[in-house]
């Protein structure tokens, strides 16, 4: 698809501003850091099916293309975005004025397309921070993340950054401008870095802080470190990447101590799974006790925010058990009606400059999956799909006739042998900014229609009822599986019992 005027999205309203100010933000950070022409993949899914159904239909991807042909932002767009940023510099706003989508690759299933949990909507490859569209996370009930809702309605906007952001580094090493200027321009510490490292260590330490860790993840502390550069008096970090406790807060608190000493105060941090009452309850403490040991004033007052999908019952049954929680992050539930929820797609980067990375929780549901991948729908002797399987990009593709093991891509125990009497892969190439490389075309809603209803027809029945429909079942192939929980223990931080 070539840029066209009439190929412009129908909506009016899908522009650029049309999005989370943390894409911005990052943008901004990704740029100050020197990484914004590395290259970077990210999957597009839902992890549950709405409606209480086990199927859902993809549709929506001709506009998304449309939108990616035609991106680009206007001066008085990129003039708010300045105005929002704080310390803003005017060479990246004429960065945002060179921002196209010729570097970028999309990946999709097809319209009309039955699809289920974790498997990718989508693929998207391209520099970071130039598209990141299609998440909208949220802060609190009197601010508000949608910067095009900011510009039109004239409403204050707050925003952090995103698990992405936080796994896109690898080491403090990628950090290549390290000074910050003091909060009153009189000084500057020219090896931020080093400054911070030193407040990683007066904390692990102290007398009382220490034990509650061992070691922290260093990516973690560099990604922390390089939003702080960018963001100095803005900073508020998203800490539940790899491990709340033994390594988002000690992190979070170190870079919050070198900006102290620079004169900046840190606005505080986001929890965004896990038990949100005792996380933010032990995250307050841990704050209190840095105020105490190392006598910093008011440390311990720094807000604790809270988002995932929250709703009135569950911050009701927070305000009942308890919390420290000083602004909940409500989106989904504050926009929708509640009996027709949003699908609740997620979009983690999983591989950037050909590193795969990957996102870990207490809640093993929000793991990400990490690497490029493909993925193939298996169908057996009676025509019915049996399995989805993704593989490692490099794989070679499942073989009619072939016995292949399909494993849980995080439980040990479920896996199963397949003999596939059919293949079909999924995720096709849709668009690339170079128009003369091979890629699918988009089809006329006819053919969409009629595919999404021959893939109904083809499904199994008892997946298709509406009333405890059996769960199809999506899988990683034994390598793939093996390569995600390598990866998982070389990022978790250790443990320490005393």
């Amino acid at each position: 698809m070539e840029k066209k005027g009439n190929d412009k999205p129908t909506n009016p309203m899908v522009t650029p501003l049309l999005n989370d100010l943390y894409q911005f933000t990052m943008a901004y950070a990704y740029w100050k850091a020197g990484k914004q022409s590395e290259r970077s993949v990210f999957d597009l899914y839902f992890r549950k099916n709405p409606f209480g159904g086990e199927y859902t239909i993809f549709a929506g991807l001709e506009e998304c293309i449309k939108f990616l042909a035609n991106f680009t932002l206007t001066d008085a767009e990129i003039d708010f975005v300045r105005d929002s940023l704080p310390g803003c510099e005017e060479a990246f706003c004429d960065y945002l004025r060179g921002l196209d989508c010729s570097d970028i690759e999309v990946y999709a299933v097809s319209e009309g397309s039955v699809v289920f949990p974790k498997v990718p909507l989508l693929r998207i490859e391209g520099p970071v921070a130039v598209v990141q569209l299609l998440e909208t996370p949220f802060l609190n009930l009197i601010n508000y993340a949608n910067v095009a809702a900011g510009r039109l309605f004239g409403i204050p906007l707050r925003g952090t950054h995103s698990h992405a952001f936080v796994s896109s580094f690898m080491s403090l090493d990628e950090i290549v401008d390290k000074a910050l200027r003091s909060s009153d321009g009189k000084t500057t510490c020219e090896d931020f870095v080093s400054l911070v490292q030193t407040c990683l260590a007066k904390i692990q330490n102290s007398s009382s802080l220490s034990g509650i860790f061992s070691e922290t993840n260093k990516s973690e502390l560099a990604a922390f470190t390089s939003y702080a550069l960018a963001f100095p008096s803005a900073f508020l970090a998203l800490v539940d990447t790899y491990d709340v406790m033994k390594s988002g807060i000690p992190n979070f608190c170190a870079v919050a101590l070198a900006l102290n000493e620079l004169g900046y105060k840190a606005v505080g941090i986001r929890l965004d799974s896990g038990d949100l009452a005792y996380l933010s309850t032990e995250a307050r403490k841990f704050f209190c006790g840095v105020e105490r040991e190392l006598n910093v004033p008011d440390f311990g007052k720094m807000i604790i925010t809270a988002s995932n999908d929250l709703n009135e019952e569950t911050v009701d049954a927070l305000n009942k058990q308890g919390h420290e929680v000083d602004a909940f992050g409500i989106g989904t539930n504050l926009v929708t009606c509640y009996s027709q929820a949003a699908l609740g797609c997620v979009f983690k980067l999983v591989e950037i400059n050909n590193q795969p990375r990957i996102k870990l929780s207490e809640d093993v549901t929000k793991v990400s999956i990490p690497c490029k991948k493909r993925t193939y729908r298996l169908f057996g002797k009676e025509g019915y799909p049996l399995v989805d399987i993704m593989t490692g990009e490099n794989e070679p593709p499942p073989k009619v006739g072939e016995r292949l093991l399909c494993r849980h891509p995080f439980n040990e125990s479920k896996r199963a042998y397949v003999v596939p009497q059919r293949v079909e892969e999924l995720l096709k190439c849709y668009w690339r900014g170079n128009a003369d490389e091979a890629r699918e075309e988009l089809e006329p809603l006819k053919e969409i229609r009629n595919r999404c209803i021959k893939q109904l027809e083809n499904m199994r029945p008892d997946h298709m009822r509406r009333l405890n429909p059996t769960p199809y079942k999506v899988s990683v192939s034994a390598k793939l599986y093996d390569f995600i929980h390598f990866l998982w223990l070389n990022e978790a931080p250790v443990g320490e019992l005393h």
